[in-house]
């Protein structure tokens, strides 16, 4: 799933509304899309007057304010209605919540494009969506996956009759190693662009010709990744439970020997690149 945040610079509601609505007319022709909405009105995590929760069809979250992000009526946070969009929904669409880590959308006359490197689009109203080219914009991006959505799309393999396993792994990242250690802050990843997702394709394709392997999907997360949050997943679709498990082994051994992926750890008191503390 694909996340586009929609951000408000000095907009007017219905503007920003405006915006939002075509942004998701125009995602939808490309797949399913699913709007998390912020709204720091909401105070003590019930809907205002005329907010709802709505199911079904595009998803709509309407989030509190209470420092948590949590979804009124679900306790939902803003990563959690993404973790329940991502096994069904080809976008996300966020509205409001500046502290996004995705490609965004500016609008109003006081949006810059230089605010950050992930800014798609600068708009004033949502007719200069016209010539914004978001959903190709966006296929240029690294995806939002999560362990589910990764197990969705093997179970709905065509080979998935055949299957009797499903085996996992999630790497995460660890704050210590031992008690005493100083903890860690976040990591961060970068990919040598293009052979990175070469290198993952092959892999993908070698580990799915062994005999009784039917499935394989490999994802690693890029840019910052906070002490606690999941890295990395490996997920195989597989005849038996065997085949299943030696190659979730194989595949994160792998997945770490031969794509070329470098790692900068950041703590409390200092920050390295991996790479360069192993030389």
């Amino acid at each position: 799933m694909y996340v586009l945040g929609v951000l408000d610079r000095g907009a007017e509601r219905e503007t920003l509304e405006a915006v939002v609505d075509r942004t998701v007319d125009h995602l939808s022709r490309e797949g399913r899309v699913g709007v998390v909405r912020y709204d720091a009105t909401i105070a003590d995590g019930t809907p205002a007057a005329g907010e709802t929760i709505t199911f079904g069809g595009d998803v709509t979250y309407d989030l509190g304010a209470d420092g948590d992000w949590m979804a009124s009526g679900t306790g939902l946070s803003v990563q959690g209605a993404l973790d329940q969009l991502t096994p069904t929904c080809e976008y996300a669409v966020v509205v409001g919540v500046p502290e996004l880590r995705y490609p965004s959308v500016l609008v109003g006359p006081e949006a810059d494009r230089s605010e950050n490197d992930d800014v798609l689009a600068v708009i004033e109203t949502s007719a200069d969506l016209e010539d914004a080219r978001l959903a190709s914009d966006l296929a240029e991006t690294e995806p939002y996956q999560t362990l589910e959505s990764l197990v969705s799309r093997v179970k709905r393999s065509p080979k998935a009759d055949l299957s009797g396993a499903i085996a996992t792994f999630t790497g995460r990242v660890r704050t210590k190693d031992d008690p005493d250690d100083t903890p860690t802050e976040f990591l961060e990843f970068e990919k040598y662009e293009g052979v990175a997702e070469e290198r993952m394709a092959a892999l993908e394709a070698d580990l799915e010709a062994r005999d009784g392997v039917l499935e394989v999907e490999l994802y690693h997360r890029t840019g910052v990744v906070e002490r606690g949050e999941d890295i990395v997943f490996v997920v195989v679709l597989a005849g038996h439970r065997d085949e299943a498990f030696r190659t979730v082994e194989d595949g994160i051994n792998r997945l770490k020997d031969e794509v070329p992926l470098f790692k900068k750890e950041v703590t409390v008191e200092d920050e390295f690149w991996v790479h360069e503390r192993t030389q």
